[in-house]
């Protein structure tokens, strides 16, 4: 993959996104596209999650989080640029 085609995405989606395993599921699907970052619960109900990887894959992640898992009632997403994550892999991180 060239340099250029990396991308890193920052989300934050809103909605009934927990108790309805949407970070299972996010983490299933960014290791289904090979991607690297997070996901986690915040406080105050919403799921943010950071994804890095081929911009294809990056994009088809997104257009999945606009549904999640079946259970989950998507209301928005908040899509912005984020640094380049650390580790490799996908982790479910705490709640912050």
């Amino acid at each position: 993959m060239h340099e250029t085609d990396y991308v890193v995405r920052h989300l934050m989606i809103q909605g009934l996104v927990q108790g309805v395993a949407f970070r299972a599921s996010a983490r299933a699907e960014a290791e289904r596209l090979g991607l690297c970052g997070w996901v986690r619960n915040r406080a105050d109900g919403r799921v943010e999650a950071v994804v890095a990887g081929s911009a294809v894959a990056v994009e088809h992640f997104v257009r999945w989080a606009h549904r999640g898992p079946s259970q989950a009632r998507v209301e928005s997403i908040a899509v912005g640029p984020a640094e380049r994550p650390e580790q490799t892999g996908f982790l479910m991180l705490p709640t912050l």
